[in-house]
């Protein structure tokens, strides 16, 4: 079964937490800290894989979670890292946030490696707060939550050539002929309702793909019958061999069907039209085909200018007229750069407070060690805040809602420390300019708080 759309949810681990230990030797009273800090969770991670062809694995299972890291341990050391959950996709998988549409990842090599949610950092033991004035802090930080999306997932077929034309033109009796795909065949329209890909060999180590794509019918590019379906996997092909019906059975002469073929590529993605693009003159064994063929040629003509598209006479389903066919769309090929560059995700490693949503569509070598140091500065996203019906006050920003997950509000030096990031960065004072007032009730991502003054 051919699946190109997928909706799945994915989360990276949460950081393991750092601890509270102090050293505990015979003969050394007064032990210093020695809390380690935890390990960091795990990055979900797609892997291109040139032998999938589909998404249909994501149709039984749309949840994917990495593993936490460990927690930290005594004697300053760290928890243990967890491993990264690699998923597997086919090459030419478009990866989308679910909610924006914003594009995070595009898998075009087999073996690339890209980072679409990234584990949380361990959180920090007591060992890393120690200072001049404070020798023996209890204070260790909660691990950094993982990011957690709904992705949405688009696979759109690499192929070098992509054959195009109305239903029942033949298509798909061309591509058995030339490749060894065997795609489902018979005398009605829409036999092919999902794309097949096949290699053709020409000798001496010389092949290409070809992408049969679903047929076409006016208005496919507002979605009208396999409408996008078909349309986004046209996008990806060097060059369209677009094969019309001569016999005299069609519904549309083969000039109509050209131009409306075209015109609906042209309405979904208007360079589409201007692809190389030549014409497979199919079933020319019919009665009557050699007229058409004259006419088709005298319509492409007055409408395009003289020897404008390459016409190849053919019977795909006598199998003549494929050799010259075969090796000028292997010319145009050699000839054609690809139509298609990857879209670039810029990486923001280097932020010291970055929210892992920011971190999503890294390529996974770009990833270093500097990228797990943490900072804490202002956050980069402000914070609202806003009065509830309930009486209590809301304050969201990524930031805020990161640095207070992380504080382990069960030790007091860890509360008064999170007191003073909150007056450091402006949060207090903004608190107090938005009317909230001593006992009111303030609410941070889980965590409820009375308000001190």
């Amino acid at each position: 079964m051919f699946y190109d759309y997928a909706k799945i949810y994915v989360k990276s681990g949460d950081g393991g937490n750092g601890i509270v230990a102090f050293r505990r030797e015979k003969y050394v009273p007064m032990g210093g800290p020695s809390g380690g800090d935890g390990g960091r969770g795990g990055n979900v991670v797609f892997v291109g894989d040139e032998g999938l062809k589909t998404l249909i694995d994501f149709k039984y299972k749309r949840h994917y979670k990495a593993n936490r890291g460990e927690n930290g341990l005594n004697k300053n050391m760290y928890g243990a890292g967890a491993d990264d959950l690699e998923i597997r996709v086919p090459l030419g998988t478009i990866v989308r946030e679910a909610e924006t549409g914003k594009l995070i990842a595009d898998v075009t090599r087999h073996g690339q490696k890209i980072v679409v949610a990234k584990g949380g950092r361990g959180g920090r033991g007591n060992v890393k707060f120690v200072n001049r004035t404070h020798k023996a802090p209890e204070i260790a930080e909660n691990g950094e939550p993982g990011s957690e999306h709904w992705l949405v997932l688009e696979l759109k077929l690499l192929a070098d050539v992509g054959i195009i034309g109305m239903p029942n033109a033949g298509k798909s009796t061309l591509i058995s002929q030339i490749s060894a795909s065997r795609p489902k065949i018979a005398d009605y329209a829409f036999t092919t309702i999902v794309p097949n890909l096949g290699v053709v060999f020409l000798g001496d180590g010389n092949s290409f793909v070809v992408a049969d794509l679903p047929g076409l019918i006016e208005g496919a590019a507002e979605g009208a019958g396999l409408g996008h379906r078909f349309l986004r996997h046209v996008e990806r092909t060097k060059v369209l061999l677009h094969v019309l019906d001569l016999s005299e059975y069609t519904e549309k002469e083969p000039w109509d069907a050209f131009a409306l073929v075209n015109e609906e590529l042209r309405l979904y993605k208007a360079n589409l039209v201007d692809r190389p693009q030549i014409i497979a003159a199919n079933k020319m064994d019919s009665p009557g085909a050699k007229e058409k063929l004259q006419e088709l040629k005298k319509h492409l003509d007055q409408q395009y200018g003289a020897d404008h598209f390459e016409i190849f006479p053919i019977s795909a389903l006598a199998g003549e007229g494929l050799q010259p066919l075969l090796w000028r769309l292997w010319q145009l090929i050699g000839q054609t750069q690809s139509t298609y560059e990857a879209d670039k995700i810029e990486s923001k490693i280097g932020s010291k407070i970055e929210s892992t949503e920011e971190r999503i569509g890294l390529p996974a070598e770009d990833l270093s060690s500097e990228d797990l140091k943490y900072t804490i500065v202002r956050p980069q996203e402000p914070w609202t805040i806003e009065k509830q019906e309930d009486g209590y006050w809301l304050v969201r920003g990524k930031g805020v809602e990161k640095l207070v997950a992380m504080t382990n509000l069960e030790r007091d030096d860890s509360v008064r420390r999170l007191q003073k990031v909150f007056v450091k960065m402006g949060l207090e004072g903004a608190l107090r300019e938005a009317g909230v007032e001593e006992g009111d009730t303030v609410r941070i991502g889980e965590i409820e708080f009375d308000y001190s003054m």
